[in-house]
């Protein structure tokens, strides 16, 4: 086998693979590793010579699970009409938290991936574009007419689930004969509502991320154990999160319908454009490895995009609100990576990252009970972090 490893020969080679933060000594002029015993017939070139280069990676990744706390439906109902209690809007039940947004179980990894394609030119200094794109993450919570144990009230009110949705129309009443206090004498409706002594909720809370890059590595000193570089360019990332609240309303025959069901989702989309400028370090440490570490600092205008609305069980009818932001959103990112080359032509990667996102919006209380005027929570989010894992292979050609 043919070992070359003088100096930063093996950091040339991070230079040609084309990540964000992966750069190497080669601009210092020290021959690249070949590694090339036994030689296996693909199509590759030298690391560290100019050309074409094009990586890929697998990332294991998570978020900020950016959602405040708001309790969505609690035990018990309101009496429309007051012929239960003799009182119209007085609430029958304990009035306990059934479903709330803090509980939809922990924080997930998202699956992605990562490509990027490249050229380096013969001063060393090389472009680049890249694509990153996470998986969904799903969060979701559940309550039903059964309390834990059972546990109820004599007059079983508590097996209801009741939010304090507002201001709808007729189309979203429900059953007419939803409990046993409903009968053909007082015509029903005395729970009358979707959202008012229903049977089941369920809500899902979805995450997004993806992030798009074109950059420029430039070198700036070089030794034969180590290399300093800069890092510039157009970077853009979006957020995307959804909540949706579904009720489903049963009348006092064990009955649905889908007019007597309802959908509320809440989207927030932050599509972030700006620039970014670094710095990067990498470390040769002999036997084909290096080590790298790379800080990047960018500054990006949020367009951020708030819709929410209701929705009929059928889709016939709904109420919409709609909004649009702007923001100033600073970012730092890290890039901690372990290279190795195996072979000529050929680079493996593993490594830590780190975003951090400063000033992006989220949803305080994802929920605005006022049908006729949905006005939803949306709060700032001082701190977003995503981090997590990747490993990676690159072909120089």
């Amino acid at each position: 086998m043919r070992h070359r490893y003088i100096g930063g020969a093996v950091l040339a080679a991070v230079v040609a693979i084309g990540w964000p933060g992966e750069v190497a000594a080669q601009e210092g002029g020290f021959q690249t590793p070949l590694n090339s015993d036994p030689v296996i017939p693909i199509p590759t070139g030298r690391a560290g010579e100019p050309g074409f280069y094009f990586g890929a990676e697998f990332v294991m990744l998570t978020q900020t699970r950016a959602l405040g706390n708001q309790s969505i439906g609690v035990r018990g109902f309101f009496d429309a009409q007051g012929a239960i209690t003799g009182v119209p809007g007085t609430f029958v039940g304990t009035g306990a938290d059934a479903l709330n947004t803090s509980k939809m179980g922990r924080r997930e990894f998202q699956p992605g991936f990562k490509v990027e394609i490249g050229y380096k030119f013969d001063t060393g200094t090389r472009i680049y574009a890249n694509y990153l794109q996470l998986y969904d993450a799903h969060y979701s919570a559940g309550a039903s007419q059964y309390p834990l144990g059972y546990r109820a009230r004599p007059d079983l009110a508590d097996t209801f689930l009741s939010a304090p949705v507002y201001n709808f129309n007729q189309l979203f009443n429900g059953p007419l004969q939803d409990t046993a206090f409903d009968n053909s004498t007082n015509g029903g409706a005395n729970t009358v509502g979707i959202w008012n002594a229903a049977d089941i909720m369920d809500t899902k809370f979805t995450q997004r991320y993806q992030q798009a890059e074109l950059g420029m590595r430039i070198p700036m000193f070089a030794t034969e154990m180590s290399s300093v570089y800069g890092l510039s360019g157009a970077r853009f990332a979006w957020f995307f999160e959804r909540f949706t609240w579904r009720t489903v309303d049963i009348d006092s025959s064990g009955n649905s319908t889908p007019q007597s069901s309802a959908v509320y989702t809440n989207s927030l989309s932050q599509r972030m454009y700006g620039l970014f400028v670094g710095c990067g370090h990498e470390v040769y440490l002999g036997n084909m490895f290096s080590a790298s570490l790379d800080l990047t600092a960018a500054a990006y205008m949020d367009v951020a995009k708030q819709r929410a609305k209701y929705e009929l069980g059928d889709k016939t009818t709904q109420s919409k609100f709609g909004r649009e932001s702007f923001d100033f959103v600073p970012s730092a990112t890290a890039d901690l990576n372990l290279w190795m080359y195996p072979i000529e032509g050929v680079q493996l990667k593993l490594g830590y990252t780190g975003m951090s996102f400063f000033n992006t919006r989220y949803m305080r209380e994802p929920v605005g009970y006022n049908f006729g005027n949905i006005d939803p929570n949306y709060g700032t989010k001082v701190f977003r972090l995503i981090h997590g894992f990747n490993v990676g292979i690159g072909f120089f050609f």
